[in-house]
């Protein structure tokens, strides 16, 4: 079983900390068995917003944890706690991965984590961060970035994007998927956070792409074109470029791939169909195209990310 702690301090934001309790900390073993063992470690009891919470554990515990996940900091021109800051280093010095949420951000980055690191946050911060911090490779465009060891993501629901990322890499896409159901969510975001800045998001069935999208996803069998999908919207394929790219963060033809690689994800984790079935069932066209797609996306041949998910699937 996978352990998570969960910093809590004075000066968090608690959006941010509610959302990591909600996916790691309810009993969803019906989803996948075993789940996650969440802790909150904190000094003693701390306010958040309006909240007043009574830590688990004392902040010594995140460096026995397998994940330590820093919720947002509420004031980042306020320092961050010493203790604070010295135990998510010694946390990441003894192995644990290491999450930011937001702003917390800047907690790691005070840590010296981030250092020689890509790295993002809020995008109204990002600037901040980087003058700060210069030695950090800050990426404004991104929803999230995962060094491996190291993970932060942008503002607000995009530490969502990240914590349903976290779930993926553990326990696999279906698993990941059907979180997502249950939240209400969407389980993958393309693009980056440039598309939220700084006209607001368009509401989920006011956007001019409200149909298209559907309507691709449920033909991702089909070998379809730009051409296709701009004659479906009756827009031309440059105007339906600049509405993806508004939308989405992506080209059209981005977008698909990301849509077929994820739907290979699932059919590789939940049947036993061979490598050939699913791309055609993809639209990948041979097993040797989704084979080199599906490698340099996710990192991994689809073979090997089988074995990996469903004898995780298997064991719970």
């Amino acid at each position: 079983m996978t352990t998570v702690a969960l910093a809590v301090t004075d000066g968090m934001l608690h959006f941010e900390l509610s959302l990591a309790c909600e996916v790691f900390g309810y009993d969803l073993s019906g989803v996948a068995d075993p789940w996650y063992s969440l802790a909150l470690c904190g000094p003693s009891a701390v306010r958040v917003g309006r909240f007043r919470l009574e830590p688990d554990s004392g902040l010594d515990r995140l460096a026995h944890a397998d994940l330590v996940i820093v919720p947002g900091w509420a004031d980042i021109d306020v320092e961050p706690p010493a203790e604070l800051v010295d135990a998510v280093r010694a946390a990441h010095e003894a192995g644990a991965r290491v999450a930011s949420l937001c702003t917390g951000a800047f907690i790691l980055a005070a840590a010296g984590l981030l250092d020689g690191r890509r790295a993002t946050t809020h995008w109204a911060h990002t600037r901040a961060l980087a003058e700060r911090h210069p030695r950090v490779e800050v990426d404004p465009d991104v929803l999230y970035v995962d060094n491996g060891s190291v993970l932060t993501s942008a503002g607000k629901a995009a530490a969502m994007d990240l914590c349903l990322h976290l779930v993926r890499l553990d326990h696999g896409s279906a698993v990941a998927n059907a979180l997502a159901r249950r939240l209400v969510v969407p389980p993958h975001r393309a693009g980056g956070q440039a598309q939220f800045v700084p006209a607001p998001v368009p509401a989920q069935d006011d956007h001019p792409l409200a149909d298209l999208l559907p309507w691709a996803i449920d033909r991702l069998d089909r070998p379809l074109t730009v051409e296709d999908l701009a004659r479906r919207a009756n827009m031309s394929s440059r105007h339906l470029g600049r509405h993806f790219r508004s939308v989405t963060g992506t080209t059209p033809l981005q977008w698909l791939l990301t849509q077929r690689i994820r739907r290979a994800q699932e059919l590789l984790e939940t049947t036993g169909d061979s490598v050939d079935a699913i791309a055609e069932a993809t639209g990948m066209g041979t097993a040797a195209s989704l084979r080199r797609h599906f490698n340099r996306t996710v990192g991994v041949p689809p073979d090997a990310y089988r074995r990996t998910f469903r004898s995780t699937r298997s064991s719970g």
